[in-house]
Order: C-alpha cells, then structure tokens, then sequence
C-alpha cells in the first residue's frame, strides 16, 4: 500500500532533516571547537553561542526551506 499524505500535512524531504541536524548539531559543536582552539568559555559565553547559533540558524532554515515546505492540498 501507497504512503499518501493528509491534505494540508506539510512534506518533510531528506534535506529538511539533515539540514536541521547539522544546526542542532551546531549548537553544541561550534562552542566546543572555540574552547579546542581558542580558549575556555565560561559557562555564561557557552549558554549565550548556543542561543545565538540557535536562533541564527532557525531563521536561516526558515528562509531557506520556507517555500519548499508549504503545505499542499
């Protein structure tokens, strides 16, 4: 049997996903690589990068995927 969506269920492609793994991914992973590189970040400078990694990055996959997300009849 055929998989078929609701009407108005929004299509999820592959690329939605990966591409919202790597930006959770990122959260973790770039605060992480300035401590390796850089120097220790306090507890406070980790919080802040992760919330601003977070919130760049999901206006970012807003725009970039807004119109291949729509929903469809």
């Amino acid at each position: 049997m055929k998989f078929s969506r609701k009407p108005g269920e929004p299509i999820y492609l592959r690329k939605h996903m990966v591409a919202l793994v790597l930006a959770l991914l990122a959260t973790i992973v770039l605060p992480r690589l300035y401590e390796v590189f850089v120097g220790p970040l306090s507890f406070t400078g980790r919080f802040l990068s992760g919330m601003v990694i977070a919130v760049g990055a999901g206006i970012g996959l807003y725009f970039l995927f807004r119109s291949s997300a729509q929903n469809q009849p």
